[in-house]
């Protein structure tokens, strides 16, 4: 008998579904996906909702370091020779993602060049993105480093539909994200408020007049 026709490997349907060496996983806010120190057993990507990494200094003070969304990986230092967590990584609101073995996200990056496509272009929109957050550090201005992380955690600029609304974060959170204390980003939202930029609902509303305050000199 002649093997029947293997099916197109399709990235996308993949990472939605449940299967050899991966799991979907559906969680509440706040849920810890891994902690600092565990061991790198796993690549996990997010088929919806935001993740927020977070590490801890030596003597207890805890930073943030990233907010992911839909469509990013994260953990993939377990594939680089990692053998522990050096970040903490929890849900921000509820979230699903898909977990991925190390063995099992080994296999399908070296046998699936779509794949690994998919995961290199996320590696280096990633690299970017730090890249692009290091410039704001050194050149503009706090006011401006928080308009765009939260047009970025609202999907501004990003394929697909803006998330105009999104989880309610607390000042230290986004006083991390930008390096200002957080009396400032207390005075920016205000402002931005007044200046109907941003409001409130059962999150952070975000406007796309935010923008305003990107193209300003």
């Amino acid at each position: 008998m002649k093997p029947k026709n293997k099916l197109p490997f399709n990235a996308k349907t993949f990472l939605t579904k449940a299967g050899a060496g991966r799991a979907v996983k559906h969680l509440a806010d706040n849920e810890v996906i891994f902690s600092q120190a565990d061991p790198a057993d796993a690549l996990f990507y997010i088929q919806n909702g935001k993740v927020r990494l977070t590490v801890i200094s030596k003597r207890g003070k805890e930073a943030v370091v990233a907010i992911l969304g839909a469509g990013d990986f994260f953990g993939e230092g377990s594939l680089a020779g990692q053998s522990v967590r050096t970040s903490s990584a929890a849900a921000m609101g509820e979230c699903s993602l898909v977990r991925i073995e190390k063995a099992a996200a080994a296999v399908v990056i070296h046998s699936e060049p779509a794949f690994s496509a998919l995961f290199l272009g996320h590696l280096l929109s990633r690299n970017i993105r730090i890249e692009e957050a290091l410039v704001e550090q050194l050149f503009n201005s706090s006011e401006k480093r928080l308009a765009r992380v939260l047009l970025l955690l609202a999907n501004f600029g990003k394929a697909g539909k803006p998330e105009p609304v999104i989880p309610k974060m607390s000042l230290e959170t986004l006083a991390q994200l930008i390096g200002t204390p957080r009396s400032r980003v207390r005075f920016f939202l205000n402002r931005f408020r007044k200046l109907g930029f941003i409001g409130d609902k059962s999150g952070l509303e975000i406007h796309s007049s935010l923008l305003n305050v990107l193209l300003r000199d």
